[in-house]
């Protein structure tokens, strides 16, 4: 390096902290509806009732899932696999569709970052006073203000992480626990990691999650196009800014109807400028589009200076709603979520597992016949026990020795069946494809049919 050359910069900036504005409108309505509605069912599923069991429950060392009255299986995997694919294709689609719509109304964390900052704006009020109240010394007031705050956003989010548990162990039994200080240190942890996890995103990162965390933010260009919903700031119209006088033309003046007020810049989570142009940083939370028009209303201007547009329809041309991508994602995303429905319709509650006796493939018993043993394994995943009806097919002369009469498993439970097979000797040579169908007794509907062979000499 030169003798006297400047030194050079830090690759690092600190994090400036964004004070988002308080916003009133019609989109601001929307997402407050948005975040009563999603936080209402996190919060409450939990403890939904549903034929004497949770609702929702993902119970992981049962390696059972309840969802109202279906109960799925570790073998029933594909279809939380086919849900993950839904929800991406669902993410394409609507992106493709209308941006970044659900990252500014139904993200997780924008939707607990609004919850937090009311919070904030409850304990240290408006966003000028929160500037100040920053920037002044400690005394009694700061304490208090900022105690309380800290106070909410930890019991907010301690009860995110007790909700969030609940999902997978019984709530309930957690609250029970906790009542009698008997909750064990798994359940501790799991609260403290999830609760941990609340107050860091939503309390303290928040914007950065979006700024440097979500990978969503990173790859949304790729399903963007010149006809995908934005919120843009329309420069030809707006351009230049310049202060003026309510009622006053701005046209007289040389200015166009942007004020250069901030208020857009104010009010935005992200803390970017929207005049700027199409940014990653925007969650399209459309919270500049109401403080716009709230000025254009008082300055007698024309609403829409930021507004949801199109890229085609921002330079003079026709925006096309029906386009080739919005079709290939609606259509494998109807036809995803067609076959889950149809399964779902289809599924039947039982399953059935052939395991051979592995100590002989046969035995000769009197009266020349020749025998098979088997064990099955028949899980009864229906909300009510049931008896069932095993019945053999596919060689002449086979009888079922063993069981003799109707099995009975409970609701949820693996019921282990020793099954014997006869066969006449004379018929029994070689190995056979036979089928074992099992049905239940009181509900005929309910059945399965499983192959497996019987050997006999050779």
């Amino acid at each position: 390096m030169n003798e006297g050359a400047a030194a050079p910069s830090s690759f690092y900036e600190a994090a400036v902290k964004i004070y988002p504005r308080e916003v009133q409108g019609r989109f601001a309505s929307k997402r407050n509806v948005a975040v009563i509605v999603l936080l209402g069912l996190f919060y409450g599923m939990a403890w939904l009732r549903w034929h004497g069991r949770q609702a929702l429950l993902f119970d992981l060392p049962a390696r059972k899932f309840y969802v109202f009255g279906l109960t799925l299986w570790p073998q029933d995997f594909w279809y939380m696999a086919l849900l993950m694919i839904i929800a991406a294709l669902s993410l394409f689609f609507f992106t493709a569709l209308a941006g970044r719509v659900f990252c500014g109304f139904a993200c997780p964390q924008t939707v607990w970052t609004e919850m937090f900052l009311w919070l904030e704006r409850l304990t240290e009020g408006t966003r000028h006073r929160r500037m100040r109240l920053d920037e002044a010394p400690w005394g009694v007031e700061k304490v208090l203000r900022k105690a309380a705050k800290q106070v909410l956003w930890v019991t907010l989010a301690v009860y995110t992480g007790f909700t969030f548990v609940g999902y997978f162990t019984p709530i309930r039994s957690i609250a029970a626990q906790i009542l009698d200080a008997s909750l064990g240190p798994w359940a501790i942890f799991w609260i403290f990691l999830y609760s941990l996890a609340t107050y860091g995103n939503a309390g303290f990162l928040r914007e950065q999650v979006c700024k440097y965390m979500c990978p969503y933010a990173r790859f949304q260009s790729v399903m963007f196009d010149e006809d995908t919903l934005i919120i843009a700031y329309d420069p030809a119209r707006g351009e230049p800014r310049g202060a003026r006088r309510r009622g006053t033309d701005p046209g007289t003046l040389g200015l166009g109807d942007c004020i250069d007020c901030t208020l857009c810049v104010q009010v935005c989570p992200t803390g970017i400028d929207i005049r700027k142009g199409l940014q990653y940083e925007c969650i399209a939370c459309a919270a500049c589009v109401d403080a716009c028009d709230d000025v254009m209303d008082k300055m007698q201007s024309p609403r829409g200076l930021v507004r949801y547009t199109t890229e085609n329809s921002m330079m003079g041309r026709p925006t096309h709603k029906a386009r080739p991508r919005l079709f290939v994602y609606g259509a494998i995303l109807a036809l995803a979520a067609g076959a889950i429905v149809y399964s779902l319709a289809i599924r039947t509650p039982l399953l059935l597992d052939v395991i051979r006796d592995r100590n002989a493939l046969y035995r000769e018993v009197h009266g020349d016949r020749i025998e098979n043993a088997y064990t099955l394994k028949v899980i009864n995943e229906d909300e009510h026990a049931h008896r069932y009806r095993l019945e053999v097919r596919g060689l002449e002369g086979l009888t079922l020795v063993e069981p003799s009469s109707a099995v009975e498993v409970a609701s949820g439970t693996v019921g282990s069946v020793p099954v014997r097979l006869q066969a006449p000797s004379e018929e029994a040579h070689g190995v056979h494809a036979i089928t074992l169908h099992i049905v239940a007794l009181d509900e005929p509907r309910i059945e399965r049919t499983e192959r497996t062979r019987f050997i006999g000499p050779s």
